[in-house]
């Protein structure tokens, strides 16, 4: 009887280990096993707020869209996580939202933030087979810029925490703003026909822990957005813009004519609601033309959302929809200013 007993108890201790295990090798997400196919940030001084974002201070708004490739083994259905740093001033997520379909919208993702590891985390809305990319975007405020009057500054410091076969790193200047400076010096520069000047720079192969920094200085006269800005100017309606936010016209910076590694990327991104065709690119969205593809505005997520990940309607999200469609030329400043009054 003892015998019986001592050994129904070993099955047990024996099968739940295994449970365990295979339950742990399933959901403890290890970064490295996780290499970026493609990544391409987007890091946007003064270019939109936030609601209840304080008046008097500049935001820092970036913007990560990043395909990994399952390299464990074994299919994935545990959390991701992606180092933010969630340390800085006015530090708040903004979006956290995976591509599950080609030619469709991002879908949002209920996250968490782990304040020990200085992570995001969120579960892809079903597992990553072995071997299978997965796409996500992650956007966040924060204010690291230092300011003194007219003279500000910042630094932006990445460090992958994974190999990165491709890296485009894109730095927007503030519109109204002047002597803007790099440092590296970018590969390139375009311009919209807004006035903002977008700068790119290119990595190939960027080993895991390997730390990009960049400082960024310019002067500028108060903390107005990009935005604001340009949603007081006219959209374009002419046949070679066809309605669209802001043909690129390159600029070769010091003689180089090489290219970004994620090609035709710039134009005016509302809250990142208009994606940059470079951005469709490395989604396998690859078109013809080389003018930003429009998406719908994502705010009102953050803890109102499901844990489904549908999508919650709020004014700010009506309001972002229409400045999307002011700037893309779905609609004129008339309209626009309309609109606008009824959600007030």
């Amino acid at each position: 009887m003892r015998k019986k007993l001592l050994f129904l108890i070993l099955a047990i201790t024996f099968s739940g280990l295994v449970v365990l295990n295979s339950a742990h090798a399933e959901g403890v997400f290890e970064a490295g096993k996780f290499p970026y196919k493609e990544m391409q940030i987007q890091v946007m001084p003064e270019f939109d707020y936030p609601e209840n974002w304080p008046k008097d201070e500049p935001s820092l708004l970036i913007g990560y869209y990043g395909t990994i490739v399952n390299k464990t083994g074994k299919d994935f259905s545990g959390s991701i996580e992606f180092p933010l740093p969630i340390k800085d001033k006015n530090f708040s997520v903004y979006l956290i939202a995976e591509f599950p379909d080609d030619n469709k919208p991002e879908v949002q993702r209920p996250y968490k933030i782990n304040e020990e590891k200085g992570t995001v985390v969120w579960q892809p809305g079903k597992p990553i087979k072995q071997e299978e990319s997965y796409n996500f975007v992650i956007e966040y405020y924060a204010n690291p810029i230092q300011a003194d009057g007219p003279d500000k500054n910042f630094n932006f410091e990445f460090i992958p925490p994974a190999e990165i076969e491709k890296l485009d790193l894109i730095f927007y200047t503030p519109l109204n703003s002047q002597e803007f400076k790099l440092e590296p010096s970018p590969v390139t520069s375009t311009e919209s026909e807004y006035g903002q000047e977008l700068h790119h720079y290119q990595y190939e192969d960027v080993k895991k822990g390997t730390v990009l920094k960049h400082f960024a200085s310019y002067k500028k006269e108060g903390n107005e957005s990009a935005l604001s800005i340009i949603s007081k100017m006219n959209p374009p309606t002419d046949d070679n813009h066809n309605g669209t936010a802001a043909a690129q016209t390159e600029k070769n910076n010091a003689g180089s004519k090489e290219r970004p590694i994620i090609d035709a990327v710039g134009a005016i991104i509302i809250g990142v609601s208009i994606v940059i065709a470079g951005g469709l690119v490395f989604f396998g969205l690859r078109g013809s033309r080389k003018t930003p593809a429009v998406r719908k505005s994502q705010k009102g997520f953050k803890k109102n959302v499901k844990s489904d990940g549908n999508k919650v309607t709020t004014i700010a999200e009506e309001k972002k929809n229409l400045r999307s469609m002011l700037l893309n030329g779905k609609i004129d400043q008339r309209t626009y200013e309309e609109k606008m009054k009824k959600l007030i």
